[in-house]
């Protein structure tokens, strides 16, 4: 049997009408406040996460960290960041985007809050597990909530700052844990920030951030959603004229049509699209995981003392929050494609010199250094275009679950299998850093080739949806 999941020009009249007037609204003061908290989501999920390449060095020697303890640090938390990831993503578009995004960030906080009480390596293996389990809604929903709540032409900016908090959590994490180094109870107190977060991010998330209008209406709550709509009008310095019920004429279409089953993410029509989105993220997230997981660790077997291989990593990140911001003004110029391509495609000189940096004698740091700062500006900068350009590959009815689905399948390659594959092999910097070289290039023309445009209104470039069997 055949069903239909959106036909026609795209979604419903009412959620068009909807989406025009919250593409509408001018840019204010109130998207810069949801933007700031989600941010701060986005520095604090960042620093809980990527403390894992920080830990691997520093709690080696107090905690008597072996060898199958340091391969499980290294990927297991990613793992259970996947197997979240897919457990939200089931739930997601039934439950609100909010919600999912509370869950994860109290689990991710709280876990976070115990690593300074662990004992063992055992005990901390656990911890960072649940630590990543906890996280695997709370990274990727912020995504599904900015694309509906900021105007299309304002995502960019959005984008471009939450990926900068990201990059300046990055940042953080490996110039303190480089600050500590030496101390017993280094990994200790790298985790308290973290944690004690909890005490403050859950709470703004709750009074400050909206729920999705797209997202009631698809409920059939058009009231709900309306009211949502002329609350953000209301605070935007009521610019436009408010919505009214009138306005969306039968808004009981949207309510009658049927929310897809989750396979709909792979019917005809849309596995492309899925697929697109998925394998970009896939290779940028392959060159992030290896050097945010293994970096520290692989200079350090290649010879680098613990504190100069904590510091060419904050320079990575240092260099991708200016690269962020670029990228996120270059996909609004030359489109998402085309930027996901620059910054794949513009990190290859930068990893060759990091390749070949052993080979420069006296010019090694220089070298290391240099190819450090382009690859930051470069591939671990793409996100702000390969996080959106995602989102924006499905419908509203499907964005919830397709951009969780997508960040978390993805991640089993770039940031489970990757690492575990290249762990034994971080002292080679041929393998090492030549893996990323490789992956990266293909990735640079993945979403050129095969992918579409999507910048325009969400109901207009991604509601139509043919049939699905």
């Amino acid at each position: 049997m055949t069903a239909t999941f959106v036909a026609g020009t795209g979604g419903s009249q009412a959620s068009r009408v909807l989406g025009r007037k919250l593409d509408s609204i001018p840019f204010s003061g109130y998207h810069v406040l949801i933007i700031a908290v989600l941010g701060l989501v986005g520095f604090v999920e960042g620093y809980d996460l990527v403390m894992t390449g920080s830990l691997l060095v520093l709690a080696k020697t107090p905690l008597h960290l072996t060898d199958s303890d340091i391969r499980w640090l290294a990927v297991g938390p990613t793992l259970m960041l996947c197997i979240g990831g897919f457990l939200s993503s089931a739930v997601s578009d039934h439950w609100s985007r909010k919600t999912i995004m509370l869950i994860g960030v109290i689990a991710t906080t709280f876990f976070t809050l115990l690593v300074p009480l662990v004992q063992s390596a055992e005990q901390l293996i656990i911890v960072r597990l649940l630590t990543g389990l906890g996280a695997g809604g709370a990274v990727s929903a912020a995504f599904p909530i900015a694309a509906e709540l900021m105007p299309a032409q304002h995502r960019r900016t959005y984008g471009a700052i939450y990926e900068m908090s990201l990059a300046g959590s990055f940042t953080v994490v490996p110039f303190i844990a480089g600050l500590l180094s030496g101390n017993v109870d280094a990994f200790r107190f790298l985790a308290l920030p973290g944690g004690l977060s909890i005490t403050v991010v859950p709470v703004l998330i709750y009074f400050v951030l909206p729920e999705s209008p797209r997202w009631y209406l698809r409920k059939g709550r058009p009231e709900t959603a309306i009211d949502i709509v002329n609350r953000i009008i209301k605070r935007a310095g009521e610019r436009v004229p408010p919505l009214t019920l009138a306005a969306l004429g039968d808004h009981q279409e949207a309510a009658r049509e049927q929310l897809p089953p989750y396979w709909a993410l792979f019917a005809r029509g849309q596995l492309r699209w899925t697929t697109v989105g998925i394998l970009g993220g896939v290779c940028a997230g392959t060159a992030y995981f290896l050097i945010s997981v293994l970096l520290p660790k692989a200079l350090n077997d290649q010879g680098a003392a613990v504190s100069a291989s904590f510091a060419i990593t904050s320079i990575v990140y240092a260099a991708s929050f200016f690269g962020k911001g670029f990228t996120g003004f270059l996909m609004e110029v030359i489109g998402r494609r085309w930027t996901i391509a620059y910054a794949l495609a513009g990190s290859l000189p930068g990893l060759c010199l990091m390749l070949l940096a052993h080979r420069a004698g006296d010019y090694a740091a220089v070298v290391m250094v240099t190819g450090a700062l382009i690859t930051g500006f470069t591939v671990l900068s793409a996100f702000t275009a390969t996080r959106v350009y995602l989102s924006e590959q499905f419908p509203t009815a499907l964005r919830g679950r397709g951009h969780i689905f997508g960040e978390s399948f993805g991640r089993l390659f770039a940031g489970v299998l990757a690492p575990f594959l290249m762990e034994p092999h971080t002292g080679s910097a041929t393998i090492f850093f030549g893996t990323i070289l490789v992956v990266v290039a293909i990735g640079a023309f993945i979403p050129v080739c095969f992918g579409r445009e999507t910048v325009g209104q969400l109901e207009v470039v991604t509601e139509t949806v043919p049939e699905y069997a």
